[in-house]
């Protein structure tokens, strides 16, 4: 894995051979970024990478420009990962680590941020929750964005805030908004 662009193209991130973490595959990674790329500016944004796993999504966020990134993620050895990625590359000023269990950490009402990476396990159990406990607490802020990886089997457009979704065989990413009549 590696930074795509940026100011940290091309900089490696640091990973741990692991059954429980599943990195967003570089191929989803550019293409998110390129959509992402049309609809925001990457320039002084916050962003939160939930179940961050090795960080693949806000270090390349923040290699784009953005101010801030904070990363939850409950594996101990995943989180130090993340944070040598963050020394090697010159970012830890930027990169917040809490260790957490990502239901726990929305429950503490922090935020707002302006884009927030959401990648829980496939067989997450409640994905409208998760999306509500992001949409209605004032996490994502005014007009942020709000990215869930899961399924392809999962169809999340009757669901409030939903965008669009975009498709990579068995994996899905479904774009969500806090505005309300967001629907494309």
């Amino acid at each position: 894995m590696q930074v795509q662009a940026g100011r940290y193209r091309g900089r490696k991130i640091r990973h741990l051979p692991s059954r429980d973490i599943r990195p967003c595959s570089s191929r989803v990674k550019k293409s998110l970024f390129d959509a992402l790329a049309a609809r925001i500016d990457f320039d002084g944004i916050d962003v939160l990478d939930l179940f961050a796993g090795f960080g693949n999504l806000g270090f390349e966020a923040l290699s784009r420009g953005a101010r801030s990134a904070c990363f939850v993620e409950q594996n101990r050895q995943a989180l130090e990962t993340m944070k040598q990625t963050a020394a090697d590359i010159g970012a830890g000023a930027s990169a917040r680590f809490v260790m957490a269990d990502v239901t726990a950490f929305l429950k503490r009402q922090e935020g707002p941020f302006d884009l927030v990476f959401c990648d829980p396990p496939y067989r997450w159990e409640d994905y409208e929750h998760l999306i509500r406990s992001i949409l209605d607490t004032g996490l994502l802020a005014p007009g942020g964005l709000l990215l869930m990886e899961h399924h392809a089997s999962h169809d999340f457009s009757p669901s409030r805030g939903y965008l669009f979704h975009k498709d990579y065989g068995t994996t899905r990413v479904s774009f969500f908004t806090p505005e309300p009549g967001a629907h494309e």
